[in-house]
């Protein structure tokens, strides 16, 4: 397979309750003019950028029975985030890890440290 732009990213798979940010540039701006000024982005407590993949979501956990009419394999269950692909995302960089991942910088952020999400609805 060859590695382009579009399917780079395809092996990654976020785990849980986590995001996968790419930060914007400090002078990046959305279509509807949402951007963080400089004096909070020189005080690095928080970050933009875009929601590039997401976990599942929380685990749900399976009740504790013994019932052996049913079946072994239950399936995990997951309660959803918040946060889509495509979002712009506003986010405590206490709260993130950054990677490199093929010369490119991340995030990998719990959804309990993103502030605020903008969505455009007609993505």
């Amino acid at each position: 397979m060859v590695l382009t732009h579009d399917n780079k990213l395809k092996k990654l798979i976020v785990i849980g309750d986590r995001v996968l940010i790419r930060p914007s540039k400090p002078d990046e701006r959305t279509a509807t003019g949402l951007y963080l000024p400089p004096g909070v982005q020189e005080k690095e407590k928080v970050q933009q950028g875009f929601v590039i993949k997401t976990g599942p979501g929380y685990a749900i956990p399976l009740p504790v029975e013994n019932e052996p009419w049913k079946n072994e394999e239950e399936e995990v269950r997951y309660v959803p985030l918040q946060a889509k692909e495509g979002d712009l995302a506003i986010f405590l960089l206490s709260g993130a890890t950054e990677v490199i991942y093929q010369a490119e910088k991340y995030f990998i952020v719990p959804q309990s440290a993103i502030l605020m999400l903008e969505r455009d609805e007609s993505l």
